[in-house]
């Protein structure tokens, strides 16, 4: 394993913040967000989800101070019964469809659940914000969890802040502004004491397999071709997602109010954290071939395909705002941090086919539709 970040918060909750909802902790990033929480607070954390597809409960495990809200955001009189059962001092509102390639291939399910259930959270917890008495209204927040593909692409040159223009190019990132506006909003309208924040890529641990890493890694143990897109050259900004949770700890708890974060894996360092496509999937292969000899060299598997319809060319991030404020910057080098994804992964065979039976999901390419007239790229 990676060693541990250099940077580590102290006090990781502010005095009388003792119930914490967490959505969509059942998920990748959430479920972190929510081990933490368990390990090293004294918090109830209370996690409300749907349970879809991607969600699994197996990196949480039992523990009294957790509490499974089964609730899907779209249904607005369960979501404002979740959070009068949670009575949050502080909400992370982390529940979202966030797959591009489903967005692609069915649009609505992310306008559902991007954006209707970020207005009837918004609701919910607007209407128990204002009910709170005064000393613990003075200390709520909510934490609204975004994406730098909220921005757009980049060209050969700059980096995504918080000042750059809305600029969505798929149903998923439209979905996901909307509801960056929509938080933005309900603070300026209403006083909702909110924070948000935009990340990059994330990867690590108990990532559902859809997502390019854990997609890559699997399909090399299996021996199976591994799909490029396109000529492999657009470019990601990656953020192991340990390094992630404690952006948003610190961002939730110390962050100013109405302001936004970017959060990327490259701090205030220049871009260290930013690798094509082509250059992940071949950093995999030498490091499976390193793990798993007989299958060398893995290589040879990397298949190109056609392009995703609308797919971003480039994504960086500038983190240098969410660095100089709240002393936060990564602690896991992208070298330290896929070295380990890779291992867990391998080590983890058996939960990977587990949770991908129940989704019915076996590795097979989604959000071709759009991409069916185009040409081959």
């Amino acid at each position: 394993m990676p060693p541990e970040p250099e940077f580590v918060i102290t006090d990781l909750l502010p005095a009388g913040i003792e119930r914490v909802l967490v959505t969509g902790g059942a998920g990748f990033i959430g479920g972190a967000v929510v081990r933490r929480l368990l390990r090293d607070t004294t918090a109830a954390v209370f996690n409300l989800d749907k349970v879809g597809y991607a969600s699994d409960l197996t990196s949480i495990g039992p523990n009294p101070r957790h509490q499974l809200l089964k609730v899907d955001l779209a249904d607005a009189a369960a979501t404002a019964e979740a959070v009068r059962v949670a009575d949050p001092d502080l909400v992370m509102h982390l529940a979202a469809e966030s797959h591009v390639d489903r967005s692609i291939d069915g649009p609505g399910a992310f306008i559902e659940s991007n954006v209707t259930g970020s207005f009837n959270l918004l609701q919910a917890v607007r209407t128990h914000w204002e009910a709170l008495a005064s000393e613990r209204q003075e200390r709520f927040r909510f934490h609204h969890i975004s994406t730098d593909e909220v921005f757009g692409s980049l060209g050969p040159e700059g980096r995504f802040s918080e000042t750059t223009p809305y600029d969505p190019r798929s149903p998923y990132s439209a979905s996901k502004a909307a509801s960056d506006h929509l938080v933005s909003a309900w603070h300026h309208t209403y006083g909702l004491p909110v924070v948000l924040t935009n990340c990059s890529n994330n990867y690590g641990p108990w990532q559902f397999p859809e997502k390019l890493i854990p997609v890559v890694i699997l399909k090399a143990a299996a021996g199976e071709p591994i799909p490029l897109y396109g000529d492999g050259a657009n470019v990601r900004d990656w953020l192991y997602v340990e390094d992630h949770v404690e952006a948003l700890l610190l961002a939730a708890t110390r962050g100013r109010l109405g302001q936004s974060y970017c959060v990327g894996g490259a701090g205030d360092h220049g871009s260290p954290s930013e690798r094509t496509n082509k250059q992940v999937v071949e950093a995999i292969c030498s490091l499976m071939d390193q793990l798993r000899p007989e299958g060398a060299p893995h290589g040879r598997l990397i298949t190109p395909v056609t392009d995703r319809p609308g797919h971003d060319r480039r994504y960086a991030i500038d983190a240098a705002k969410i660095t100089i404020e709240l002393g936060w910057r990564p602690g896991h080098s992208f070298e330290e941090g896929l070295g380990a994804t890779v291992r867990w992964y391998l080590d983890n065979l058996a939960w990977c086919g587990r949770v991908q039976a129940q989704a019915g999901y076996q590795g097979q390419r989604i959000g071709t539709r759009a991409a069916a007239s185009q040409p081959p790229a």
